[in-house]
């Protein structure tokens, strides 16, 4: 169990301030590579370069991983072109093509021309993958053994080309052509007799994942399988790199906060909120409120067409909130139901018969219940008959068109290529406000008359 810092903030400045740094880094070696990028972060500039580079290359890298790319940006600008060149000489392969694809393009260049031929020619690799797949996430320091060797044989290659893997318990099985085979645990190897051949040992039946998938692929596979890596290969089965589990939960975050920004009808930000400007957060929230604004407007002349009801029955206009928002709420829910399904894997797209059908069943039991409660509330505050019965049969009809909607959009969207989390509670919301409007004052005119 990792032991608490006792170091504060301010004893850090005080060494560096007195040109301590050899006893700096000496205090920051029990630190854990999280808590020194925090620290860098809340030091001024002057000395966030200090602690930067009284690190060891290697700890230097590995926390530079954990820093933001805005933060990231500001490092590589500080540094010489010497640390530079050090510094992606000890990064990973996966952490630098996530570094280069996100820095501006003129900071990504500059790199590119620090980096030594063999690296070059990695990156290159990496980032011709499509953005967003697993290509870019891939990273190709693995071990890989082969299916004619012994145990012995195996664990020797380990111990000579082991050390800069990524991942230590897995190793992967590959023909004379690169081919994955399959996969072989390191505490199988160590526990089987030395003399056994690594073929004898395989039952091929090895879980992997093409470079070209998108990365939700990735995070879905590592969660249903209970992997900390997946192997990546191309279209020939020839192994390319390995995924870890460390790179799926940054995706994972990623994606339900694009989810969630989807669903509250915001553009996802491509930064941190806390460094996001003004201006970024303008044209990010701005481009779906003028759209809700039209077809709020919609709702303003359903209103209007049915004014002379209206006037000489004031209190319909008493119950439109509760009906309207009723049926927004409704509708809601079962998209963000249908979405997280989707998102999920527990629902497929062929699933949108049987989905629909249940929210069918759902809204109509949802429905009648709460036009009970409706229904009782519009006679006691309208005192009319007909007013209560208008204000039942609309809560029981909006709530079961909310609900069927709500279900349906998703699908539909999906089926179109577009993100279902695109079908946002806002939308959702005001699309139910002009046809609960239809429905309220359609059954208004028939009750009377």
């Amino acid at each position: 169990m990792a032991e608490e810092n006792t170091v504060t903030d301010k004893e850090i400045e005080t060494l560096i301030e007195n040109g301590q740094l050899k006893a700096l880094s000496e205090n920051l070696t029990s630190w854990a590579y999280p808590e020194v990028a925090d620290l860098i972060l809340r030091l001024d500039k002057p000395h966030q370069i200090l602690v930067y580079r009284a690190l060891p290359r290697d700890r230097a890298a590995a926390v530079f991983a954990y820093l933001e790319p805005e933060d990231q940006d500001e490092v590589l600008e500080a540094l010489t072109d010497a640390d530079t060149r050090l510094l992606l000489e000890h990064l990973s392969p996966d952490d630098r093509t996530a570094m280069l694809e996100e820095l501006p393009a003129t900071v990504t260049r500059r790199l590119m021309q620090l980096l030594s031929p063999e690296d070059l020619a990695e990156s290159r690799q990496l980032l011709g993958y499509p953005e967003e797949s697993v290509g870019r996430l891939m990273t190709p320091d693995y071990i890989r053994i082969r299916a004619e060797w012994t145990c012995e044989q195996a664990l020797a290659h380990v111990r000579k080309f082991g050390r800069d893997s990524e991942v230590f318990n897995i190793l992967y099985v590959t023909d004379t052509a690169g081919k994955l085979v399959d996969i072989v645990r390191t505490r199988r190897l160590i526990m089987t007799d030395p003399d056994t051949i690594i073929e004898n040992m395989l039952n091929y039946n090895c879980i992997s994942i093409s470079a070209h998938d998108d990365r939700e692929v990735a995070v879905e596979r590592i969660q249903r399988y209970d992997v900390n890596a997946l192997p990546v290969v191309d279209a020939d089965g020839v192994l390319l790199g390995i995924v870890t589990v460390d790179d799926i939960f940054d995706v994972a975050e990623e994606e339900a906060t694009e989810d969630i920004q989807k669903g509250a009808a915001v553009a996802p930000l491509e930064t941190r909120y806390s460094v996001a400007s003004p201006a970024q957060l303008f044209r990010k929230r701005i481009g779906w409120l003028l759209v809700l604004i039209f077809v709020n407007l919609i709702s303003a002349s359903v209103i209007s067409r049915y004014e002379a009801y209206v006037m000489e029955f004031i209190t319909l206009a008493l119950f439109m909130p509760l009906v309207i928002a009723s049926g927004g709420n409704c509708g809601a829910q079962s998209a963000t139901l249908m979405v997280r399904a989707i998102a999920t894997g527990d629902l497929e797209l062929s699933d949108w018969l049987m989905a629909v059908g249940k929210e069918l069943f759902v809204g109509a039991l949802l429905g009648v219940a709460m036009a009970v409660i409706a229904a009782f509330v519009g006679q006691l505050y309208g005192g009319d008959s007909k007013i209560s019965v208008i204000v039942g049969l609309s809560m029981v009809s909006i709530v079961f068109v909310a609900n069927s909607f709500g279900a349906l959009l998703p699908f539909a969207l999906s089926r179109l290529k577009v993100d279902p989390a695109a079908a946002s509670s806002p939308l959702i919301t005001s699309v139910m406000d002009v046809l609960g409007l239809i429905i309220y004052f359609s059954i208004a005119v028939v009750v009377l008359g």
